[in-house]
C-alpha cells in the first residue's frame, strides 16, 4: 500500500454558529455577545498549563451540537473533488492543481456508478439563543435531511439558512428558544503557543473535548480557498469534529475545525481551523441574506515567486495577473495579463490571495482602484466591481472555448456543453457544471452520448430536442445512452432543472 501522507478534512462536522438574542444574530464585533454561555470568561491559570480544563468544557459544551445528515451524492461530486485521495493511489488526473495530496476532506466516499445514499455525522455550535448553528459546508453538502442533537439529548430537524463554498462554512436553524450559545473572539487572533480546547463529535461519539496549543497562524493553501488563512492546532481532532468549535482558555470561540493532516485518516496532531473573525463575518452574512456577496473583477492572478520577481526585475510581492475573463470588469477597464497588482484601494497586496480577498470585500457596483506595474511603469486603473459568481459557476466559466466544444457547441443542456463527435458517432461532453443534473449522475468531460430518449444524437440540437420532447411528455427524466471508453450504459438524467 502506498504510504504517502494524506490530508483529511474531517467528516461531516455540522456546526451551529449562532450568537444572537431571540431576534437573531447580534454578536458585537470583537466582543462576547451578551447572554452567551461564554459571556463571563473562565479564569485561566496564570502560569503554565491549567490544572484542569474541566471548568472551561463544562462552561461551553452545552452550546456544542452533534449533526447527522442524510441524502444522496452523485459520483462526479465525489470523484472530481477528491480524485486520487480515497484509494492510496494517484487516481486518473491526481488531485486538483495546487491542492496538496496530503489534504483530504473530513467526509469522503468512494465513487460509485450511480448516485448513492449518503449518511454522515459532524459537529456544530449554537451562536444564538433561538437556534442558529454554524458548521462546515462540506458537512451538509448534498444533505436532504439534517438532524441536530443537543448536549441534553434533544433532537431537532434543522433547515439550511445559507452556505458559503468559498470558506467552507454553513449556517443551520432549528425551531427552539432559550438555547445555550457561544460567541466568537473576532477582535484578535490567538498567539502561537496559546492553549486551546476543541469540542465536537468525533466518530459520532458525541461531546468530546481535546486540548492542545496553537501551532501556527496564517496557513495558506490548505483547502484551495483564497479567503481563509487557517489556524493550525495540535488538539486532536478526528472524523466528525468537522464544523465544531475550538475555544481559548476564556471560553471564546477562536476557530472552526475544518481539516487535518494525516497519514492514516486519524489525528496526528495537525489540525486546521477557520479563524473566528472569518467565521463571524461569513455567518452574519449568511443569516442576514442566505449567501455571501463578494466583489468580482474577472481576473486570475498568481503569486510572485523569487524567480518571477528576478525575471521581471520587481520585488517578490504583489499579484501577477495571469488571465483576464473576456467581457469581465477587468477587461473593460484595460487590465492586462502580465500586469503586477501592487495595491487595491491603497492597501498593499502581498500575494494573489490578498487581491482576491480585498476585491471580495468590495460591494458589487463599487469602484476598485488598482495600482499596477506595467512595462516598468506604475499605473492607476479604476474597475467597477461586479458580483462574484458561485464557485461552481466560476469553474464552468473558466473552461476554454475548446473545452466547451468550440464554435460547434450549442447552448448548455442538462448543465452540459456538448459538441458533435469528430467521427460522427454522437455528441461529446465538453464540460459539465458542478451543480447540474448531469453532474449528479456522474457524466463528465469526454463522455460520448449516443442516444437521448428514442433518437440518435448527432448534434447538440438533437440532445436539446430530446430533452424538450421528454419534458413535453410530462417526464421528469430523459434516458441517455452513454459511452465511456469501451463501456456503454443507459443513464437517466433529471430534466426539471436543465
Amino acid at each position: 500500500m502506498d504510504t504517502r501522507k494524506k490530508l483529511a478534512t474531517y467528516g461531516v462536522a455540522a456546526a451551529a454558529l449562532c450568537a444572537a438574542a431571540a431576534g437573531g444574530y447580534v454578536a458585537r464585533a470583537g466582543g462576547v455577545t451578551e447572554g452567551a454561555v461564554n459571556a463571563r470568561p473562565v479564569a485561566a491559570a496564570a502560569v503554565g498549563a491549567p490544572v484542569s480544563f474541566a471548568d472551561i468544557v463544562q462552561h461551553v459544551a452545552p452550546a456544542v451540537v452533534s449533526i447527522e445528515v442524510e441524502g444522496k451524492i452523485g459520483p462526479r461530486a465525489i470523484s472530481e473533488q477528491f480524485q486520487g485521495f480515497g484509494d492510496d493511489q494517484d487516481g486518473p488526473g491526481g488531485p486538483p492543481d495546487g491542492f496538496p495530496p496530503e489534504l483530504r476532506r473530513f467526509f469522503q466516499q468512494l465513487p460509485q456508478a450511480q448516485a448513492q445514499p449518503m449518511r454522515g455525522a459532524g459537529s456544530g455550535f449554537f451562536i444564538s439563543a433561538d437556534g442558529y448553528v454554524v458548521t462546515n459546508n462540506h458537512v451538509i453538502d448534498h444533505a436532504d435531511k439534517i438532524t441536530v442533537h443537543t448536549s441534553d439529548d434533544r433532537t431537532f430537524r434543522a433547515r439550511l439558512v445559507g452556505r458559503d463554498q468559498a470558506t467552507d462554512l454553513a449556517v443551520l436553524k432549528i425551531d427552539a428558544t432559550g438555547l445555550p450559545f457561544v460567541s466568537f473572539e473576532d477582535r484578535a487572533k490567538p498567539r502561537v503557543g496559546d492553549w486551546v480546547v476543541a469540542v465536537g463529535n468525533p466518530f459520532n461519539l458525541g461531546g468530546t473535548a481535546t486540548a492542545g496549543i496553537v501551532s501556527a497562524l496564517g496557513r495558506r493553501n490548505v483547502s484551495g480557498s483564497s479567503y481563509v488563512d487557517f489556524m493550525q492546532i495540535d488538539a486532536p481532532i478526528n472524523r466528525g469534529n468537522s464544523g465544531g468549535p475550538t475555544f481559548d482558555l476564556n471560553g471564546r470561540v477562536v476557530g472552526v475545525n475544518t481539516a487535518i493532516y494525516s497519514p492514516s485518516g486519524g489525528s496526528v496532531g495537525i489540525g486546521f481551523d477557520i479563524p473566528a473573525d472569518v467565521a463571524a463575518q461569513v455567518s452574519r452574512q449568511l443569516i442576514s441574506s442566505g449567501k455571501v456577496a463578494r466583489g468580482y473583477i474577472g481576473a486570475m492572478a498568481q503569486d510572485v515567486t523569487p524567480e518571477i520577481a528576478e525575471s521581471l526585475g520587481v520585488p517578490a510581492h504583489g499579484a501577477l495577473v495571469a488571465e483576464i475573463t473576456p467581457g469581465g470588469p477587468s477587461a473593460a477597464a484595460g487590465l492586462r495579463a502580465g500586469d503586477l497588482v501592487m495595491k487595491v484601494n491603497g492597501v498593499a497586496v502581498d500575494h494573489a490571495s490578498d487581491l482576491t480577498r480585498q476585491v471580495g470585500m468590495i460591494h458589487a457596483g463599487d469602484q476598485v482602484r488598482l495600482e499596477v506595474r506595467r512595462d516598468g511603469q506604475v499605473r492607476q486603473l479604476s474597475i467597477r466591481s461586479g458580483l462574484r459568481p458561485s464557485e461552481d459557476q466560476l469553474a464552468f466559466n473558466d473552461m476554454t472555448p475548446q473545452d466547451r466544444g468550440g464554435p460547434d457547441a450549442g447552448p448548455a443542456v442538462l448543465g452540459m456543453q456538448v459538441t458533435p463527435d469528430a467521427e460522427g458517432h454522437g455528441v461529446r461532453v465538453a464540460g459539465v457544471r458542478g451543480d447540474s443534473p448531469a453532474a449528479e449522475v456522474g457524466l463528465r468531460r469526454g463522455d460520448l452520448i449516443l442516444r437521448a430518449g428514442d433518437h440518435d444524437t448527432h448534434s447538440p440540437a438533437d440532445l436539446a430536442s430530446a430533452v424538450k420532447q421528454a419534458r413535453a411528455a410530462g417526464r421528469s427524466k430523459v434516458l441517455l445512452f452513454v459511452a465511456r471508453g469501451a463501456q456503454r450504459s443507459f443513464v437517466p438524467v433529471e430534466i426539471g432543472k436543465g
